[in-house]
């Protein structure tokens, strides 16, 4: 297998002097990053300026507040590059009002809860094991304590969300919230019909489009702006910025998410993600970025092709998205040990649950498999039949008690690697 070196930078160079234990553990994950297949849907790699701007000076800057109204002097430069990431994410995302505060998705959501609703109420999302997410109001979740979560759930049939379900909990529980969207679902969000069930009991429509966002940026999947009532949303995933959250809504809601957000939820913002979110949106605002997202669903759509000739069982039948969730059951492998044959075979997915799932959370039956990634690279539709042929030789290799399978897969794999190099990978 051939093995990437790093390219010395000052950066680099700082941290091995400072900390060699540290810096060997990220050499290391740069070229596991190099030269592995990943696959996970909320993975992606980022381009050399969003490192740059990441990996900044304004991690050094304290700004509590918003531009103009800050509680810290100092602050020329930090209003400037916040202001600009919120036009770069309204101009984008045709939006009236952007918040680029939030430090992850789930505390956007619980921006959400805080702007919405009050302890107690009622929030119906889809339920975490038919493909939500944990902060849509699930039990293990602190918005399942402290609301009264409901979950909604894709139809047996068709593995597709069930819309008739939805507005029938809506018109009996009544929410203060329903949440569209969500973690493992393949298929295209309707979020006119969502709305339309959110007008008809009152409700607040929140989507979440976290892992969504690039497709919508990119034209290839439906935006929620004119729909939803606040958006929630991540900018890596899809989007290929760094690890940070944005809330989008109309004028209308602006002063309430604000507060929710700062002085409801947290402190200062990290300015450095904020810098790096407008690099990535002024990335995703160009034509390479529709040819990217165009190639991200052409690329998921051809995997799942592939994979169900070679027999394996795709909730949904396939994808309109940029994710594959694939039930293991037949095959008699469960799907965490599979991901984890995978992982030593250089593809890495995760483990999930599918819905109706009959097996406990943490050994659940199916892996999720995404595109975002790999397309990141520049892999394509004619790579398909290869990637899944991998995958279908190591699962059938657990199934058969065979783990030199892996070890073969696994240098096929960094060839192709080698091959196709990441964006914004210190490695040569």
């Amino acid at each position: 297998m051939a093995q990437t070196a790093p390219v010395l930078h000052r950066a680099t160079d700082a941290l091995a002097a400072a900390d060699p234990e540290l810096a060997a553990l990220v050499c290391a994950e740069e070229r596991l990053q190099a030269d592995t297949l990943r696959l996970i849907p909320s993975e992606n790699y980022v381009s050399a300026a969003v490192l740059a701007a990441t990996g900044s000076v304004l991690t050094n800057k304290y700004s509590e507040g918003y531009p103009g109204r800050r509680y810290y002097e100092g602050q020329q430069n930090v209003d400037p590059i916040e202001e600009l990431a919120r036009d770069r994410a309204k101009a984008l995302f045709g939006a009236e009002h952007a918040n680029v505060q939030p430090y992850s998705g789930s505390p956007a959501n619980l921006a959400v809860y805080l702007a919405f609703a009050k302890p107690g109420d009622t929030v119906l999302g889809c339920a975490l094991p038919m493909g939500g997410h944990l902060t849509h109001g699930w039990d293990v979740s602190v918005t399942g304590t402290w609301f009264r979560g409901i979950g909604y759930g894709v139809r047996r049939d068709t593995g597709r969300v069930d819309l008739d379900e939805v507005r029938s909990l809506a018109l009996r529980t009544r929410p203060r919230i329903i949440f569209c969207g969500g973690t493992a679902l393949p298929r295209t969000v309707d979020f006119a019909a969502f709305a339309s069930i959110a007008a008809e009991v009152g409700a607040v429509l929140a989507a979440d489009m976290s892992h969504l966002a690039g497709l919508v940026a990119g034209g290839v999947h439906p935006s929620p702006v004119g729909h939803a009532d606040v958006i929630v949303t991540t900018t890596h995933k899809t989007l290929r910025g760094p690890r940070g959250a944005m809330l989008l809504s109309g004028a209308e809601h602006a002063k309430r998410i604000d507060k929710a957000v700062f002085p409801g939820l947290q402190g200062g913002p990290h300015n450095h993600t904020t810098a790096a979110i407008a690099v990535a949106l002024k990335e995703a605002a160009g034509p390479d970025f529709r040819t990217y997202a165009r190639a991200v669903v052409a690329n998921a759509a051809r995997l799942g092709d592939e994979l169900a000739a070679r027999g394996f069982d795709l909730v949904s039948g396939g994808t309109d998205t940029h994710l594959l969730l694939t039930d293991l059951t037949s095959w008699g492998v469960a799907g965490k040990p599979a991901a984890k044959a995978l992982d030593r075979a250089g593809i890495v997915v995760n483990h999930n649950t599918v819905p109706y799932e009959t097996r406990r959370p943490f050994d659940p039956s199916g892996i999720r498999i995404g595109t975002p990634a790999l397309t990141s690279r520049g892999l394509g539709v004619e790579h398909m039949p290869q990637i899944a042929e991998w995958i279908t030789r190591v699962v059938r290799s657990v199934a058969e008690d065979r783990p030199d399978v892996e070890k073969q897969v696994r240098g096929e794999v960094a060839e192709l690697m080698a091959a196709y190099p990441a964006p914004g990978l210190p490695v040569g």
